[in-house]
């Protein structure tokens, strides 16, 4: 029997109003934890993503695009108080719709709270700038909201990602189509709901839910959409990028990496452990800014390899219901794809060092994968080169400053990395040289904070959302050059 979700799941949110697809279709929605049918939502199509297009338009010519920055700051900090106040029941349907254990869930509700209340309190706060210029004139910039825009979501942190996009677009005065994954829309439409219920404006927030190459595809094409965020897969990513290009869209993209953690022989290592293997393992593995690499300076390689073994192996895997370490990887199709992975490390001969077990409760139907440590892996190996998306970390010895760099940039990802030394020069030389977004020195944010700035280069994507920086890449600048002499 289906779990108990308190609200409609087949119907989406558009113009204010909960309805069906113009089709009708629906598309199941799997439990993780057991592979069972969790709930059915609404299959829209490129029909009712012009409907939410149409509605977002109509909000910013009415009430919503009437407000001041203070009235929309006001009514994305009240969504904060009562995302907060929903954070428990929030917690369990992002456990069951995800397979992530309930204290995952919880923090996800909680950092959607507080980017409402950050966005919220930052609204009225972005200002231009008057620039001295020719006698007899007075020049002043401002920012103006691009207008509509598109936000296609992951399954990994629905809450966390639509916080991040969406709460920076409101804040900023833009109306908002939101596109959640297929896999995992529990929160996003429960977020909806919380949202029209604080007072957000009729067609400010639409959610059409569906599939990516239907719903997820119109929506990056749509010409009347101003502004596209994704996050997501490198294909999926130059696809949508490639649909808004034909109208001259900007994009931010978000595409995932093979994010490092640099361990010197200095290091405090009783600090950088559990950074080391939490960082790792959390969500299964399935976060973009997962440390999946782990290099370690050759004199201290086999005592951070036992040590990390260590809590390996005492590790616990099972529903997400349990509150465990670890939950299930989302889908069927994830499971093959990280087994295929440990596969190739086994028949390529590397080290298994350890794995986690998986608790004898777990049901046999459940998507769980062992996480597992991989040591002695060469930095070209396909496990040290390519996102696995699941709980299997390598480790990999290296000889000094310049080789860690060699090998920490040495792949096609830019997104994230950890530096653990007590040497403050070190620490300042290693930021600047590695070629990622985020440098975390003696700590591991994984993606960091609200206030922190996050985004990639190289395949890892291009743009920055959380943050002021998430302001300014959700507005555009206007110069105004008044003549008065």
């Amino acid at each position: 029997m289906a779990p108990s979700i308190p609200f409609d799941t087949r119907q989406l949110f558009i113009g204010g109003e909960w309805r069906n697809a113009t089709r009708g279709d629906l598309v199941p929605l799997e439990n993780p934890s057991d592979g069972s049918l969790l709930a059915n939502i609404a299959r829209g199509t490129a029909v009712d993503v012009d409907a939410a297009v149409n509605a977002a338009r109509a909000a910013l010519d009415g009430d919503w695009g009437r407000m001041t920055a203070t009235e929309r700051g006001r009514v994305l900090a009240e969504i904060g108080r009562r995302v907060l106040a929903q954070a428990d029941e929030l917690a369990r349907l992002e456990a069951l719709d995800v397979g992530k254990p309930l204290k995952q869930g919880r923090a996800d509700a909680v950092a959607l709270a507080r980017y409402m209340e950050f966005y919220g309190g930052a609204a009225d706060k972005v200002h231009g700038q008057t620039l001295p210029y020719q006698a007899g004139f007075t020049a002043l910039t401002w920012r103006e909201p691009h207008g509509v825009t598109g936000h296609i979501v992951p399954w990994n942190y629905p809450m966390q990602i639509v916080g991040r996009s969406v709460g920076a677009a409101l804040a900023m005065g833009n109306a908002c189509v939101l596109k959640p994954a297929e896999e995992a829309c529990l929160t996003v439409l429960a977020f909806a709901r919380i949202a029209a219920e604080a007072g957000l404006p009729a067609g400010a927030l639409n959610v059409v839910p569906g599939l990516g190459e239907e719903a997820g595809a119109a929506l990056s094409a749509h010409p009347g959409i101003d502004h596209i965020s994704f996050t997501g897969s490198v294909a999926t990513g130059a696809l949508v990028q490639a649909a808004a290009a034909a109208n001259t869209v900007p994009v931010t993209l978000e595409l995932g990496g093979k994010s490092p953690q640099i361990v010197f022989a200095d290091a405090d290592l009783d600090a950088a452990l559990p950074f080391l293997v939490n960082a790792g393992i959390q969500n299964a593995g399935q976060t973009c800014s997962a440390a999946s690499r782990i290099l370690v300076e050759r004199p201290v390689y086999e005592a951070v390899l036992a040590r990390m073994a260590e809590r390996y192996r005492a590790l616990r895997v099972g529903p997400a219901m349990d509150d465990l370490d670890v939950g299930p990887v989302i889908s069927r199709r994830q499971h093959g794809v990280v087994s295929q992975y440990l596969t190739v490390a086994r028949d390529a001969g590397l080290r298994i060092a350890a794995q986690a077990e998986i608790v004898a409760a777990a049901p046999a139907e459940g998507y769980y994968v062992r996480p597992t440590l991989v040591a002695d892996v060469p930095p070209e190996h396909a496990l040290a080169q390519e996102e696995i998306f699941g709980p299997v970390q390598v480790l990999i010895p290296f000889d000094g400053e310049a080789q860690a760099l060699r090998i920490a940039n040495g792949t096609p990802f830019g997104l994230v990395a950890g530096v653990w030394t007590r040497d403050g020069g070190r620490q300042l030389r290693m930021a600047r040289a590695l070629k990622c977004g985020q440098v975390f020195v003696n700590n591991y944010g994984a993606g960091g904070g609200v206030e922190l700035p996050f985004g990639g280069v190289k395949r890892s994507g291009h743009g920055r959302e959380k943050g002021f920086e998430a302001l300014y890449g959700f507005s555009t600048l206007k110069t105004v050059a008044i003549y008065h002499a």
